[in-house]
């Protein structure tokens, strides 16, 4: 997803700071009112609470495409089908089945007695609603191109749901529902037109998840009551209380999983601080698949001779973007940097996933991974550009770790090599960054991407289609007609052929410049069971115990 989002609120981190939050929450439960139950789980279990520097946008599924947004969702809406834990197979969910009845149907029948937390009753009214919806706001920071695909919905009766689908044998569109674009909503709280404010959703106890939100202060603490009504795939909360603390600084979330004033640190601590976390008795460090990636986006209306800049020309844009790319050393960034937690790569899909290919590699710098200056001078020259090229280049200090400035700085050094670049590097809090980067604000920006699904679809689609969330118009009439083939190629061995020419076909343009590669961390105090990091890519409080 992309994983892109985030804002700065700012947290005292004192222990004295942290005390009183959690008195606070205490006291600030939600309202228990309607039929859809209150706390589930074991009662007697301990409370835990998590901490994170990842922040929320919004708790609006149709506003919303980043991972700090995403977790939240997950853990307080219903999906139609969902992950179980431990595997990236969809299975039905609050569905009761889930399948195509012809190759441009797939048919949801609902389980019955469906409830919100409120009490309203969730059918496939409220499933309709909730897609049509994301379709119509087309929210700029949504997941409504996920659903690129999706002609009409219709309702035989109030337990089934028929997708009508524009392209026949969609492979990708269980996942799909399983994604940022798939959290049912209630048709009774929700806006049918806009996005609807997060204190709104609170207050509506619009949820029918594992958890429900008690207390909820933006981007400072949120506390978690388990929903006993939830009757999705994955079963009750095995803690019934879920704390989460929000941090600004890395260095204040590595100090309390350290000192135990928290139980779980989930994003995003330093590759400096999680090596030193491996040494401590008193925490447990986690790793798991992640699927994460990290990447330069260009903007093709605005980067230098871009199609809207006064010197526009798209020969020249492509060569600057072709220069960036033969100038990157993605080792030096994965050692220097990351101390190899992130991994260098070449491909627009992630080294494990069925169809990656680093078409990258043999295509720029030195033929084998590294960078080359020859080359790169070679390709600006041959295409009548003047150096050095200026070249605005953005990044968010605040989302994708505390490494982000030191990961800029080496590739703005990396790209002013030779003097064929001077770039002006620039950083912005993220979330005014997800506002300004969909309005073609940044020639160049930085983005990461945490997985929606565990399909090379999903590092191409949301990337590449027309009308994609990165907004950077990019239009390729040949990528996507292979996108629309490869959606509906049921025969595996032709479908992963397809997705490695788009990405040969990408490579040539550069929409993307894909650097690195990550992996899936947490860190647990030594008392902490269930934390869970798997190919669903999905965290869930609800496993964690202790």
């Amino acid at each position: 997803m992309n994983s892109v989002s985030t804002r700065r609120v700012r947290l005292v981190a004192s222990a004295a700071a942290v005390a009183a939050g959690a008195l606070v929450l205490a006291g600030c439960a939600g309202n228990s009112g309607g039929n859809g139950g209150g706390n589930g789980g074991n009662a007697s279990a301990k409370s835990i609470t998590i901490g994170t520097t990842d922040k929320i946008t919004s708790l609006d599924p149709a506003g919303s495409y980043d991972n700090g947004s995403f977790a939240v969702m997950t853990q307080v809406y219903p999906f139609l089908v969902d992950t179980p834990n431990g595997s990236p197979d969809p299975k039905p969910s609050i569905a009761e089945s889930a399948s195509f009845t012809d190759p441009s149907t797939y048919e949801v029948k609902l389980k019955p007695g469906l409830t919100f937390k409120n009490g309203d009753k969730l059918t496939s009214s409220d499933v309709k609603f909730t897609f049509d919806r994301q379709i119509k706001i087309n929210d700029p920071n949504g997941p409504a191109s996920l659903l690129g695909n999706l002609a009409s919905i219709s309702t035989p009766d109030d337990t089934t749901v028929d997708f009508h689908l524009k392209a026949p044998n969609d492979q990708t569109f269980p996942q799909v529902l399983t994604s940022p674009a798939g959290p049912i909503v209630d048709e009774q709280v929700f806006s049918a037109d806009k996005v609807t404010p997060d204190d709104t959703i609170v207050k509506g106890e619009a949820f029918a998840g594992q958890y429900y939100i008690s207390s909820y202060k933006v981007n400072q603490l949120i506390q978690y009551k388990a929903f006993s009504g939830y009757k999705g795939l994955n079963g009750q909360a095995k803690t019934p209380t879920v704390n989460v603390k929000y941090y600004a600084s890395s260095d204040n979330l590595k100090l309390d999983i350290q000192s135990g004033a928290i139980d779980v640190a989930y994003r995003s601590l330093s590759a400096t601080d999680i090596s030193s976390l491996k040494s401590k008795k008193n925490v447990k460090v986690i790793d798991g698949p992640g699927g994460e990636i990290r990447y330069i986006v260009f903007n093709f209306n605005t980067q230098p001779y871009g199609a809207k800049t006064a010197d526009a020309d798209a020969a020249k844009a492509l060569a600057v973007r072709q220069a960036a790319a033969d100038l990157i050393d993605r080792e030096a960034i994965s050692k220097q940097v990351y101390k190899g937690t992130y991994t260098p790569l070449y491909s627009y899909v992630p080294d494990g996933l069925t169809g990656a290919t680093p078409a990258l590699k043999s295509l720029y710098g030195d033929g084998n991974g590294g960078p080359s200056l020859d080359k790169a001078k070679q390709t600006l020259e041959a295409a009548g550009v003047k150096t050095p090229v200026t070249l605005n280049l953005q990044y968010t200090g605040d989302h994708y770790g505390p490494s982000s400035g030191d990961e800029y700085g080496l590739i703005k050094s990396q790209l002013e090599n030779g003097g064929l670049f001077n770039v002006k590097l620039q950083q912005t809090e993220y979330v005014q960054y997800s506002k300004e980067r969909v309005a073609d604000v940044y020639p160049a920006y930085q983005l990461g991407w945490f997985p929606d699904y565990s399909d090379a679809d999903d590092y191409l689609t949301p990337f590449f289609a027309k009308n994609n969330f990165l907004s950077n118009h990019y239009d390729s009439a040949t990528v996507q007609g292979l996108l629309a083939k490869e959606v509906g190629d049921t025969d595996k061995a032709d479908r992963e052929k397809v997705i490695e020419q788009i990405q040969q076909e990408v490579a040539k343009d550069l929409s993307t410049l894909p650097i690195l590669q990550g992996s899936s961390v947490a860190v647990v105090g030594t008392d902490v069971k269930g934390t869970t990091l798997d190919s669903s890519y999905k965290f869930r409080y609800a496993n964690i115990s202790k």
